[in-house]
């Protein structure tokens, strides 16, 4: 609901569908409203001055409050928003140099996987931030954000609630004296997740598939590995954070199994936005950003050609990863099928 649906619609309709906005009317000593027939604001309008003496009640804050208060509940709730993120486009701007960008419009969709390539300081991170933002040709670039292809509602940009893009980055590192466990429960709890238990080791599971090595619920977090953290904020992210975009920077040196991260991930119906220089993580995306000079210079559909060369790719890395794997393990090593034997199959 928008913020006019809210202080329209009848109380006694508003609390039959979001019984949690009792609440927010004690809060603000106007609970005799509750079974109204009337609207907030009509509610609201027809308190006298002396009532709201006598009851400290705040006219104006209750009207530029209640918004805040159905978005944030909802969210802790874990209630899915009716608009769900179906998908996000990307209209053109500028790069730095103040020259146009010329793809016009680019629209993502949930469940894809979007690959931003380009060199170390070409604009990436500006771009994540036009996505977080929902920029309306108030940013740097110029561009603007689409959301299921309009100008979305401002509660992306300000209510804490709604977090449109979910950040990974490359180095995870834990500070709280916490076991896997109960941090997943914190998590959990902090959004009124039902049944903890079975989602906790749902998660688990999947960090554990994700991570080379396993662990457990009674490993403290501060003992884990760099790519035991980045699996288990990966599960983490993708089953308990209701962000519907993902960003993850340079997970190709996460130490953990890339492919399966991106599939649990797209299961979610995410979309995943993915900056990185891997070509192998490039070419698993289904599309991919090229980012120069602070601009999108192309926008490069990923070819079967391409798909073909990853087969290729992938062998190579299965077979580096192996050898990894032995020298981890405290193996020597052999030659065994050299890896021109290993690529030609």
């Amino acid at each position: 609901m928008t913020r006019d649906q809210i202080i329209n619609t009848p109380l006694c309709e508003l609390i039959a569908d979001y019984p949690f906005m009792v609440t927010f009317l004690e809060n603000n000593t106007i609970q005799r409203f509750k079974d109204s027939k009337d609207s907030l604001i009509t509610c609201v309008a027809s308190i006298t001055e002396d009532e709201s003496e006598e009851w400290a009640i705040d006219k104006k804050n209750i009207m530029s409050t209640v918004f805040d208060f159905y978005t944030q509940m909802r969210a802790l709730l874990g209630i899915k928003d009716e608009e769900t993120v179906k998908s996000l486009t990307l209209v053109a701007g500028h790069n730095k140099s103040k020259e146009l960008e010329t793809f016009g419009e680019f629209t993502i969709h949930a469940s894809e996987i979007i690959a931003i390539v380009g060199p170390t300081g070409s604009g990436k991170s500006r771009l994540l931030a036009d996505i977080e933002w929902t920029a309306d040709r108030d940013t740097p670039t110029n561009r603007q954000i689409k959301i299921n292809g309009v100008v979305p509602d401002k509660k992306w940009r300000f209510a804490s609630g709604n977090k449109l893009v979910a950040q990974l980055s490359q180095n995870m590192n834990f500070v709280m004296d916490l076991t896997v466990g109960e941090f997943i429960e914190l998590h959990a709890s902090s959004r009124m997740i039902e049944g903890i238990d079975e989602m906790s080791i749902k998660i688990l599971d999947k960090a554990n598939h994700l991570a080379g090595e396993p662990f457990t619920m009674d490993t403290p977090i501060t003992s884990l590995s760099g790519g035991q953290s980045r699996a288990l904020m990966i599960a983490d992210t993708a089953i308990l954070s209701h962000s519907p975009i993902v960003l993850i920077d340079e997970i190709e040196n996460a130490g953990i199994d890339r492919k399966k991260a991106l599939e649990l991930l797209v299961s979610e119906e995410k979309v995943v936005l993915m900056a990185t220089h891997d070509p192998i993580l490039a070419l698993m995306a289904d599309k991919r950003i090229i980012i120069k000079n602070g601009g999108i210079t192309d926008i490069i559909v990923t070819t079967d050609e391409e798909k073909a060369m990853l087969v290729e790719l992938e062998k190579v890395d299965n077979y580096i990863q192996a050898k990894r794997t032995e020298l981890r393990t405290g193996a020597r090593l052999h030659m065994g099928k050299s890896l021109l034997e290993v690529i030609n199959g």
